[in-house]
Order: C-alpha cells, then sequence, then structure tokens
C-alpha cells in the first residue's frame, strides 16, 4: 500500500469518528435548544392566559356583577375568558392550544380527556408541583405541554361550586346542577394546559444540523485535496526523484543525475546523506580500477 493511500486511510477515520461525534453532540444540542424555545413559547401563552384571567377578575367581573343577579354571564369567570381569548388564536394557529382541563367542570367543554386526566392525577399526586412539562404525539405530530394545576386557593370559589344550593341560581339554570360542584378548598381541581407542536422547532434543528456537517464535510474535502497536494509535490514527488537517482547508483551507474541539492527539511537531509553515500561509492570504485 502506497504512503499517500496510508495518509488518505489514517485522515478518513480520524475524520470519520470527529463526523459521528460532531454530528452527534450538534444535533443534540440544537435540539435540547429547539425543545427550550418551544417551553418558552409554552410558558407566553400561559401568561398571557394568566393576564387575561387577572384582567377579567380585576375589571370586568365587577363592572357585570349587578346583572349575575338576573342572568348568569360565562364572561365574568377568569378561566372562560382565557379560553376564549385561545380560541381565537387556535383558528389561525391550528397546532397551538390552551384548556383549562378539569376533572369535574361546570362547562362539560373544560372536561379532562384521557391523557389530560393523567397530567391532573399527577399533579394532585405531587402537591408541591408548580409546573409540568411533557410531550406527546398529537394529529398533527410531536407536541411539547406544559402544564399548571388549577387549585382552589380561594374560599369564595365554593361559593359557585360548593353545592348547587349554594351557586346562583342564574349558573345552575345555565350549565345544571350535575357538574361543577363538590370542590374542596385547597384541592387540585384540574391543569391549564397550554401545547406547543414540536415539530416546526425540530425540523428547524435538523435542517441547522444537516447544514452544518455538510460544511463540515465540504471543508474535510477541501483538506484532503490541499494535503495530497502538498504530500505529492513536497515530500512524494522529491522522494520518488531521490530513490530513482538512489537505485541508479546501486547498479554501478555513476552517470546519472546527482541528488538535489538546497533546503534544511528532512527530504535534504536525506539527499545530503545520499550525495555522501554517492561520492564514497565513486572513491571506493576509483580505488577498485
Amino acid at each position: 500500500m502506497k504512503l499517500l493511500v496510508k495518509i488518505n486511510l489514517g485522515l478518513v477515520a480520524v475524520f470519520g469518528v470527529g463526523f459521528l461525534a460532531t454530528g452527534f453532540f450538534t444535533r443534540q444540542v440544537l435540539q435540547k435548544n429547539a425543545e427550550e424555545e418551544v417551553i418558552g413559547s409554552a410558558r407566553l401563552m400561559m401568561e398571557s392566559a394568566m393576564a387575561a384571567r387577572s384582567y377579567t377578575t380585576g375589571e370586568i367581573k365587577p363592572l357585570l356583577t349587578p346583572q349575575l343577579l338576573k342572568t348568569f354571564l360565562p364572561q365574568t369567570v377568569p378561566s372562560y375568558a382565557a379560553t376564549q381569548s385561545f380560541a381565537a388564536l387556535h383558528k389561525s394557529n391550528p397546532d397551538y392550544s390552551y384548556k383549562e382541563a378539569t376533572l369535574n367542570p361546570t362547562n362539560p367543554r373544560d372536561r379532562v380527556v384521557d391523557w389530560e386526566a393523567d397530567v391532573v392525577q399527577r399533579l394532585r399526586d405531587h402537591p408541591d408541583t408548580k409546573e409540568f412539562i411533557g410531550q406527546r404525539n398529537s394529529e398533527s405530530g410531536p407536541s411539547l405541554y406544559l402544564a399548571r394545576p388549577i387549585r382552589i386557593n380561594d374560599a369564595q370559589c365554593l361559593s359557585c361550586h360548593s353545592t348547587p344550593a349554594a351557586a346562583p341560581a342564574s349558573m345552575v339554570a345555565l350549565y345544571g346542577s350535575n357538574n361543577g360542584f363538590g370542590w374542596k378548598l385547597g384541592e387540585v381541581i384540574g391543569s391549564q394546559i397550554v401545547s406547543v407542536p414540536l415539530d416546526v422547532a425540530m425540523r428547524k434543528a435538523d435542517r441547522t444540523v444537516n447544514m452544518i456537517m455538510t460544511g463540515f464535510a465540504l471543508s474535510f474535502g477541501a483538506l484532503l485535496l490541499f494535503v495530497n497536494a502538498v504530500m505529492y509535490w513536497l515530500v512524494l514527488r522529491p522522494m520518488r526523484r531521490i530513490a530513482r537517482i538512489a537505485d541508479a547508483v546501486s547498479e554501478g551507474r555513476l552517470d546519472v543525475e546527482p541528488f538535489p541539492k538546497g533546503g534544511s527539511d528532512e527530504l535534504a537531509v536525506l539527499s545530503t546523506a545520499f550525495t555522501r553515500m554517492r561520492r564514497s561509492m565513486e572513491k571506493a570504485l576509483a580505488l577498485l580500477d
């Protein structure tokens, strides 16, 4: 096997290991960054929902309280306001969603589905959990969800959700007496859940990885060509000339061209050594004659 082939095989082997390691760690880092970006979007959506709830509680409900004696207005309920505001966003961005998933809701649309029930149960089993992040497969692809517990911390909530008799008659007339009652102070009755698609962010991360690795491969290809050119012109070509002259001298043909002169690198040292050897051989042959 020729020297240049051995060098190329060594470089390709080193590049292969480096290429695989770089690809693996780059993909891990970029996918982690993409996931953190999605989590940031989910937290922003959650804070928007909290802002809608606070606005409704502080500014909308006081204005409509007198009318609640006659007719129950869902617009005064913080969870309703947050859900409705995100319903408009959901129309233009169907992969983004917000839901106040509840085990025993007043409004049937807030009732948990299977996977949401598991999230709520987890929050009930771990009362110290303030936030839970998970992933699931939705109809549109992988999705990340961020969940926060809905806990009854305000005793005023029980005025509507303890028993049907204690609740406003207008609310019972609208939603009935079978749902949304029996809540207890301090109990986790549901979860605010924001769902954000992961697919777009992950595809973007994959495209970035592919671009980086393509650039890495092209750079290596250019480097390999450069190394081969340098090896040929600075090492192999002079060595072949020295080997050809030395082979001729070893056969007794002293009329061949002299070994290359000049320079201070290893090849120049080798050429100088062969020149001394040639002169010694010529003197020895002259003595024999």
